[in-house]
């Protein structure tokens, strides 16, 4: 597609930054609104967001490294490759986690900032996956298909003016989807967690589904690929914590 969206004389204004740099924004703008109805502060949200983003992208940049060693060592890889490579799931964990750690210094309730943030992360992966579509990485299986793709600027060469899938705009299109309905399901959903878990279940089996259609390097654990096997344990995860949060409401309530 179009790597580089913009030249100005020296500066180069790349497509995939572009829209990561819109996608931070309207998540940022999105949770800081949302803030404001459910009772909690607007004005931290800033601070939680850089908190977020420095422990996605460290998260995402060790979990690429850890899934691409192989490459490495065996000299099919130099290390200047690992400088533009990331791995969602990675980000995920690692921004969850600075999260955490954030609250706690904070002595906020995590449970609900979770739940207010992960809307906000699928609204930006959205926007970050059109980044994909535009620097050409992600991309699925070669076809015929009507609906494939030549990807003639594609950051991998080898590509270059061959009919793909693309499944950027798939996870781009699921990933504003799954946006909405956790926003659907938080206006009629008040237990602390429940929205979170949401989004773990629906991520994971999406990007496991998904997988099948991609056909870029990323990794492989047993028989499937390392999104794949790590969609299995973020499933459970997000499956435990709802059930969880839902059951310790229920034993509050009887209490009474």
């Amino acid at each position: 597609m179009r790597a580089v969206l913009l030249e100005l004389g020296p500066i180069k204004i790349y497509g995939y930054g572009f829209m990561i740099a819109i996608g931070i924004f309207a998540a940022v703008y999105a949770a800081k609104s949302r803030a404001k109805k459910l009772g909690l502060s607007g004005d931290l949200i800033v601070d939680l967001a850089l908190w977020c983003g420095i422990g996605g992208f460290l998260g995402a940049k060790l979990l690429y490294v850890f899934t691409e060693w192989k490459s490495l060592f065996s000299g099919t890889m130099h290390l200047s490759d690992l400088f533009y490579g990331f791995v969602v799931y990675g980000g995920i964990i690692g921004g969850i986690f600075a999260g955490w750690l954030f609250t706690r210094r904070e002595k906020l309730d995590f449970l609900r900032y979770f739940d207010l943030v992960m809307p906000s992360i699928a609204l930006a992966q959205g926007f970050g996956r059109i980044g994909c579509f535009l620097a050409g990485c992600c991309y699925g299986r070669r076809s015929n298909a009507f609906y494939a793709m030549e990807f003639n600027h594609s950051v991998y060469p080898n590509m270059q003016g061959v009919k793909v899938i693309p499944t950027q705009l798939f996870s781009s299109a699921a990933d504003f989807l799954h946006f909405f309905l956790l926003i659907f399901l938080a206006r009629r959903v008040k237990t602390p967690g429940v929205i979170a878990g949401c989004y773990l279940i629906f991520y994971s089996v999406g990007r496991f589904f998904l997988e099948f259609l991609r056909d870029d390097p990323r990794g492989t654990v047993l028989l499937f690929s390392t999104s794949q096997f790590i969609s299995l344990f973020i499933f459970l995860v997000g499956l435990f914590l709802t059930l969880f949060c839902i059951r310790k409401e229920g034993a509050g309530h009887g209490s009474k």
